[in-house]
């Protein structure tokens, strides 16, 4: 199995947050949860939303041109 880019999931304190998201970003989420789940040994996937809050921290952790601009600020 390839190795995904996403790990275990901590467990934090949520904010609530509501989004509308494209069917097709929906149906990827699930996917993705569903192949998460095996990858880490979940007995079953994760819901969209929590699969969603480690994909998003990812990407702004790695997005150099936003750290570069928040450090400036």
């Amino acid at each position: 199995m390839s190795k995904l880019r996403l790990g275990p999931i901590a467990d934090d304190k949520p904010v609530k947050l509501t989004i509308e998201l494209p069917g097709a970003l929906y149906r990827d989420l699930i996917a993705y949860a569903d192949i998460h789940a095996t990858a880490t040994g979940l007995g079953e996937p994760l819901p969209p939303e929590r699969i969603a809050v480690p994909m998003i921290d990812r990407f702004i952790a790695a997005d150099r041109g936003f750290a570069s601009v928040r450090r400036r600020r």
